[in-house]
């Protein structure tokens, strides 16, 4: 073999070698991308599937001890509007023990809500906080987790069932609010931010919740 033939295979095989590349390496980003989609939907799924769980097992009890001092805990229904971002905490029956004979009931107050991420200001993640037990401040407390990332709208609406009305926020701590009283109807959207070249991810539910009236038991009205 001469050496202009030396250099001729040389060649050929370094474009060979860098077709190889280029096929593997789009072959790579692209399995990330997918599943980086895929992670996106299921992130949105499971988040909207645990808040219709959650919400739909809220309660108000209006048993608390005659004296004020003895009384321990507030069970609540609030819904805060906000322009991109909406609040809901409430006391729920959807605590799940994991722990072999905890003395926990399954009692809990829940809050799901939008925060911004420590590590990149641009994110907004939606979080769920949980409380065991229900305690006096229901917007405090408890062991908070993400459940879904680049979160770009939370919107929670409220169907009041006196009105007929959907309206954006609920107080049953309130006179001027929907005192002990919850909603006959809750409508979720959430809109994760797109990954890569689709669309953003919009999920949205819409689902009643079988109690509307504070547990008030032997108590006389």
């Amino acid at each position: 073999m001469t050496l202009l033939e030396v250099l001729v295979s040389l060649g050929v095989l370094t474009m060979i070698s860098l077709l190889i590349f280029g096929a593997f390496d789009s072959l790579s980003r692209g399995r990330k991308g997918e599943a980086m989609r895929v992670d996106r939907a299921r992130q949105g799924r499971d988040a909207m599937e645990r808040i219709t769980h959650e919400v739909q097992s809220a309660f108000l009890s209006m048993h608390n001890p005659q004296s004020q001092a003895l009384v321990t805990r507030q069970t609540v229904f609030v819904g805060t509007n906000s322009s991109a971002y909406d609040r809901l905490d409430f006391a729920s029956f959807s605590h799940r023990r994991v722990e072999k004979e905890a003395k926990e009931s399954d009692q809990a107050e829940i809050g799901f809500f939008v925060v911004k991420d420590p590590d990149r200001d641009e994110k907004m993640d939606l979080v769920r906080r949980e409380q065991v037990p229900p305690d006096f401040e229901p917007k405090k407390g408890g062991v908070i987790n993400v459940l879904a990332e680049d979160v770009e709208l939370f919107d929670i609406r409220y169907l009041d069932p006196l009105t007929g009305q959907w309206i954006e926020s609920w107080d049953t701590t309130q006179v001027t609010g929907q005192l002990n009283r919850l909603p006959l109807e809750v409508k979720v959207t959430l809109v994760l931010k797109p990954v890569k070249n689709t669309p953003p991810y919009r999920f949205v539910t819409k689902f009643m919740l079988p109690m509307q009236e504070a547990l008030s038991f032997g108590i006389s009205r």
